[in-house]
């Protein structure tokens, strides 16, 4: 049976910089590497609200991202 084991975690936060001619929103990102891996939902929403917080660009999303190696 396989088996994954939590790699490398990172944080990403993707804000809405504008709207595009066609209506659509335009989003950029910016990602935190070597994040905890025992991290919590809680303090990853406290840091990108802290993030948010220096930008005057509007939040669109927080995302966590996650990377497993996996053995057979």
């Amino acid at each position: 049976m396989a088996q994954a084991f939590l790699a490398t975690s990172k944080l990403r936060v993707v804000f809405q910089v504008g709207v595009g001619e066609d209506g659509k929103p335009l989003l950029k990102a910016k990602t935190f590497s070597n994040i905890q891996k025992l991290a919590t939902a809680d303090q990853l929403v406290q840091a990108a609200q802290a993030v948010v917080s220096l930008s005057n660009d509007t939040l669109s999303s927080i995302e966590r991202v996650d990377n497993s190696d996996l053995l057979v």
